[in-house]
């Protein structure tokens, strides 16, 4: 929690002021049971009604006081308390951004979502309370018991025992509080995260009639969550009463015994009163604390779960000796690389590889789904470092590189076209955005994408609704493509980003990079023949191994899985290796 707290070092002076004033409210409070011993004694016994109007007046006076710094107190302490919490906000946030791809795996959107929200929320009601009850319950507390020895020292050890089972009480509950408010915290993960995918995939769920599976999933883990917190505030629900009982059982016992010693002379009247008085007040903050408890164990358990994610430390990190990545050729070399995604000693993913891609090559990749395609590509940005081996760029490690200049050199369209909300033109130009209008054209001119933007009424100003919602996964695809070409990156990598891609679009898409990325190195993952027939290198994965590597003619030549698979997708129209790659685009065309 000390990380979290740091948080609030910006608003020292903030938190000070509320502190002080809390303990001048404080004291102005414990003044009050003095001074009706006071009228008691000293005004109504002997019946001075000028002593019972001073004091009157006095005890007026003070309680406005405490009401008008008691006000300060909470304007200030909801201004820093708000104030940190935006800072944690922020904290977080910018901790995601820099994650890893590997860390993000471990972390569910879900269970972030509620880290983001619900966690700090409870933190920072915490740190409120902190500023205004917490501080004042010990301080009346410590205050009241040494105002009551000084009244009735004998009074004082007869509700000692009193108030020593209440504190045992209010201990156990601090104690075992923490774990069950954390399993609310888990349960409550679980809810968004299906109320997460349920949200984003509703279509599907609509497209198969799934509603009914959806509403008996939701009220399974919703129900798991009611249930939880319900046996977690019953059982809080019995501290307070419990507490109650205890503060009554003082009273009467005070009243009794302290009769009996004014009845002998022994004490006064109004120094019972002033007794009871501070026996409330004594009593008080333990039963504030009590009403506490929960929120200081519910606050305690999304620390944890906060800290789980600022203390998360990135899978892939900078070399204390990396350098800026000053300039580019482009090539590209995989060098004995193996990689897992759960570290060494796991199943590999991708063992033993090996590849070179030239300045200005393209190279495509082939293979089954779950073959290693996509790994292999995410691995060029260092998305995730590899167990074994290395990767180099124009001969250097790019481990020795720092992140930073390594992604802004390579431009990539990934498998999931990712839209964000705003305009065409701020989604194509996220990566570049100083970009001009004449540059963001003709990126889009490139990825086949000017022709439908232009027949929306807005053109490139139309807006993108949440996660492109009202665009076709072809057009998003272009839109993706046209962001990773708009940075004119040395390195460009295509991930499957052309599946929802009619053939003819695809191919005038290929057509046109063949131009634009003349000078550049690209990765062009596909799933279909038709995309890599010009490619300078095809690598065929299986298994995570390569099985083939060559071009078009020469893996229908050598290789009988490109064989199978070219068989699969074009074997209506075969024709011999080296005759017409436009008559083989043209019946992948035809058969689209």
């Amino acid at each position: 929690m000390k990380k979290i707290l740091g948080h609030l070092r910006p608003y020292w002076l903030g938190a000070t002021s509320a502190f002080v004033i809390i303990i001048v409210v404080t004291i102005a409070d414990l003044a009050i049971p003095r001074l009706v011993q006071r009228i008691v004694d000293q005004g109504v016994t002997p019946r001075d009604m000028g002593m019972i109007w001073r004091t009157a007046g006095l005890m007026l006076g003070i309680a406005a006081f405490s009401a008008f710094f008691s006000i300060i107190n909470t304007l200030i302490s909801v201004r820093v308390a708000q104030r940190f919490a935006r800072d944690l906000r922020s904290s977080i946030f910018r901790k995601i951004q820099f994650l890893s791809f590997g860390n993000l795996d471990q972390f569910q959107t879900g269970q972030l979502l509620v880290r983001l929200t619900s966690d700090v929320t409870t933190v920072q009601m915490s740190v409120q309370m902190f500023m205004r009850l917490f501080t004042r319950a010990p301080l009346l507390l410590v205050g009241s018991a040494a105002l009551m020895i000084a009244t009735s020292p004998r009074l004082t050890l007869l509700v000692s025992v009193l108030i020593g089972l209440m504190a045992v009480i209010l201990g156990i509950f601090v104690k075992y509080g923490p774990p069950m408010f954390r399993s609310i915290q888990k349960k409550l993960d679980r809810l968004n995260t299906l109320l997460q995918e349920n949200l984003s995939g509703v279509r599907v769920v609509k497209a198969f009639v799934r509603a009914d599976h959806e509403n008996q999933r939701f009220a399974v883990a919703n129900e798991d969550l009611t249930q939880q917190t319900i046996k977690v505030f019953q059982l809080f629900g019995i501290l307070f009463p419990t507490l109650v009982l205890f503060m009554n059982l003082g009273m009467v016992g005070v009243v009794w015994f302290g009769g009996i010693q004014a009845t002998q002379g022994d004490i006064s009247v109004g120094a019972i009163m002033a007794f009871v008085n501070y026996l409330m007040t004594t009593l008080f903050p333990l039963m504030m604390i009590s009403m506490m408890v929960n929120q200081l164990a519910a606050a305690k358990a999304s620390g944890d779960r906060i800290l789980e994610v600022l203390d998360a430390q990135q899978d892939v990190q900078d070399r204390p000796d990396a350098r800026p990545l000053e300039s580019l050729q482009g090539r590209v070399a995989f060098e004995h690389i193996s990689f897992s995604y759960d570290g060494e000693g796991a199943e590999a993913v991708l063992s033993d590889i090996n590849l070179i891609a030239e300045p200005g090559q393209t190279v495509a990749i082939l293979g089954a789904t779950g073959s290693g395609k996509s790994s292999l590509v995410h691995l060029i940005p260092r998305f995730y470092d590899v167990n074994d081996g290395r990767i180099t760029i124009d001969g250097t490690d790019i481990r020795d590189m720092t992140q930073e200049s390594l992604r802004k050199r390579i431009g990539i369209a990934m498998q999931e076209a990712v839209l964000f909300t705003g305009t065409i033109r701020d989604n194509i130009r996220y990566g570049q955005p100083t970009a001009t209008d004449d540059e963001v054209i003709a990126a889009a001119k490139a990825a086949q994408a000017h022709d439908f933007i232009s027949e929306f009424p807005e053109g490139y100003d139309t807006l993108v609704g949440q996660r492109g919602v009202n665009l076709s996964g072809g057009q998003k695809q272009r839109i993706s493509i046209a962001r990773a070409l708009l940075v004119r990156p040395r390195i460009l990598i295509l991930d499957d980003s052309t599946s929802s891609v009619d053939v003819e679009t695809e191919i005038k898409i290929e057509s046109a990079l063949e131009e634009l990325m003349r000078d550049s190195t690209s990765f062009v993952i596909a799933q279909r023949v038709s995309t890599v027939l010009n490619a300078d290198k095809i690598i065929v994965l299986e298994g995570g191994h390569i099985a083939a590597e060559g071009t078009h003619d020469e893996l229908l030549a050598t290789s009988p899985i490109y064989q199978d698979i070219y068989n699969s997708q074009l074997g209506g129209g075969l024709l011999p290796p080296g005759e017409g790659l436009a008559d083989i685009q043209k019946l992948a065309s035809e058969g689209a």
